[in-house]
């Protein structure tokens, strides 16, 4: 069976997909939709203006939202209404009401949905992962992720640095920690304390966060991200970048935004190819500290450090996360596996993340409601 697949959203998000879906056998690309008419992909592939037409696409099979987050509960009901299975980008919603109608109307339609938290697909946390469910370090204890970027320098449209609508470092860049997190760390979270900050006037909106949560185990972790620009991420990651290239330190030029936005954005979107990285993914760098050793990612891999010493686990490059996620959905869909980053999982990241924010407004800790343990959890 193959899949026919539209693509709503032609930013970096849904570019990113394009090339493992052209690599499938199993799956076509046959549409896109995106207001800007410059997007078209190639002749052969149909491009719509709006989600809206490309849904009246003969023969579509699933789509994948990668549009602006205020826009995603009113094109994934659309989408899953009108029969597809969808794909969603991260954050699921802006909100937990909007989240929730997603989740209804999927499940009302019997069609599949996956919450597209892409950094929680990179082999090095599915690795850590797996090691993890072994057994062989004992229970995992604590786990620190840490990231320090120019995120707030970025491109940006309005609506990417206002919180409520689903903007800022804590939703766009936390959701990515947090699922990281509850991957490895069981699932089962029941408490966050944390605090967000603001600090440059000329660039309002949550731009650094810190963050301390607790599972129902007893295990802990801390987020830490800091999207202003100081300090790059890959002097800390051995010279490697979030999506596995050789990267330089952040300069303070790039405290400077760019006056004009798309066309910034368009240029950035067209240099994301991941397929051909030479080395893993870093999303900062994450440590798993377990009973009986620790865990962290390297350039080539992991590094375990165990009474039986310093091992390092290499691991094949170029395993694009985007294609591991499209794996999950397809096998899910033909019955090889059940989908874990499912409706569920993106409502209890979510929930994480607004409470993150919660927490820094009230200045408490804030309890979880939504989350629940993972059956191969260690």
């Amino acid at each position: 069976m193959t899949l026919r697949f539209g693509i709503a959203g032609l930013g970096t998000a849904g570019l990113a997909f394009i090339p493992p879906l052209l690599a499938r056998p199993d799956a076509r690309l046959v549409a896109v939709a995106d207001p800007d008419p410059n997007a078209a992909i190639s002749p052969d592939i149909a491009a719509y203006p709006s989600l809206k037409e490309m849904l009246k696409h003969d023969g579509l099979d699933a789509v994948i939202i990668a549009t602006p987050t205020p826009l995603h509960c009113a094109h994934a009901t659309a989408a899953l209404a009108a029969g597809m299975h969808v794909i969603l980008e991260k954050p699921m919603a802006a909100n937990l009401a909007e989240a929730e109608m997603i989740q209804r109307t999927a499940r009302a339609a019997r069609r599949a949905l996956l919450i597209g938290h892409s950094h929680s697909f990179d082999l090095p946390v599915q690795r850590m992962r797996a090691i993890i469910a072994s057994g062989r370090l004992g229970k995992v204890r604590m786990i620190q992720t840490a990231a320090y970027t120019d995120w707030m320098y970025r491109p940006r449209r309005a609506d990417e640095l206002i919180a409520h609508q689903g903007g800022g470092v804590v939703m766009r860049q936390g959701a990515h920690q947090f699922d990281i997190i509850r991957l490895l760390g069981g699932g089962d979270l029941v408490e966050v304390t944390a605090q967000t900050f603001d600090w440059d006037p000329n660039r309002p909106g949550i731009g650094a966060h810190q963050a301390f949560l607790r599972f129902a185990s007893g295990t802990t972790a801390t987020a830490l991200y800091n999207g202003y620009g100081g300090l790059g991420m890959a002097e800390l990651t051995l010279g490697i970048g979030e999506w596995g290239f050789a990267e330089p330190q952040t300069v303070l030029s790039l405290r400077i935004p760019p006056t004009d936005v798309a066309a910034a954005k368009r240029s950035r979107a067209k240099a994301s190819d991941k397929s051909q990285a030479p080395f893993q993914p870093h999303f900062g760098l994450t440590v798993v500290s377990c009973e009986r050793g620790d865990i962290r990612q390297s350039p080539q891999g992991l590094i375990v450090y165990s009474p039986e010493g310093r091992e390092e686990i290499a691991l094949p490059s170029g395993q694009i996360p985007h294609a591991m996620l499209l794996d999950e959905f397809i096998d899910s869909l033909a019955g090889r596996r059940a989908m874990l980053h499912d409706g569920r999982w993106g409502l209890a990241n979510l929930e994480v993340c607004l409470a993150v924010m919660q927490s820094a407004e009230i200045g408490a800790p804030v309890r979880l409601v939504h989350q629940y343990a993972l059956e191969d959890a260690a």
